[in-house]
């Protein structure tokens, strides 16, 4: 397995599995990267600021996730709980592995990578979030680490679970 930066060409595998997600969410009733989001746009900003990520098996992309080092202005003001500590941090956006890889640890691969790339650059927390009913989401970031800390607030109002990691 190989995780890196993505790169322009990436862009219709990328959004292959972000529409494979999309589709998973509608199909399950998660009002989660529904309205045309995350969009073409979205992920071509991601590659060209730098903050997009795939993670490679036999040279084949099977997963995709964004990583920011940047203070997230969502989660500013948290509600019914708080951050764990309020030092510097990375925010996970994002991610999603492509359907026909589900159930083989590979989300779990890319948060080694993440805390790894952290640990790298000496920032020792971890925020993500995500909607209330993606349960397999939430799955994996009790089983990787990740603690809940409350409620954020997105943009649009939208509410999400919040969660951060300690290293």
């Amino acid at each position: 397995m190989e995780f890196q930066k993505a790169v322009k060409t990436d862009v219709d595998s990328i959004m292959n599995i972000i529409r494979q997600a999309q589709s998973y969410f509608k199909e399950h009733g998660i009002n989660q990267w529904q309205d045309n989001y995350p969009n073409l746009e979205t992920i071509n900003n991601d590659i060209k600021v730098g903050t997009g990520y795939i993670l490679l098996k036999d040279d084949f992309i099977v997963g995709t996730v964004v990583v920011t080092f940047e203070v997230g202005k969502n989660y500013e003001s948290i509600h019914n709980g708080g951050w764990i500590r309020n030092d510097e941090y990375v925010v996970i956006h994002r991610m999603a592995v492509n359907s026909n890889y589900k159930g083989l640890g590979l989300s779990s691969i890319i948060i080694k990578n993440i805390v790894k790339i952290c640990l790298e650059k000496c920032i020792h927390s971890i925020r993500i979030d995500t909607h209330e009913e993606n349960i397999s989401m939430m799955k994996l970031l009790s089983k990787t680490g990740f603690q809940y800390c409350g409620i954020i607030y997105l943009d649009d109002k939208s509410k999400r679970l919040a969660f951060q990691k300690l290293l």
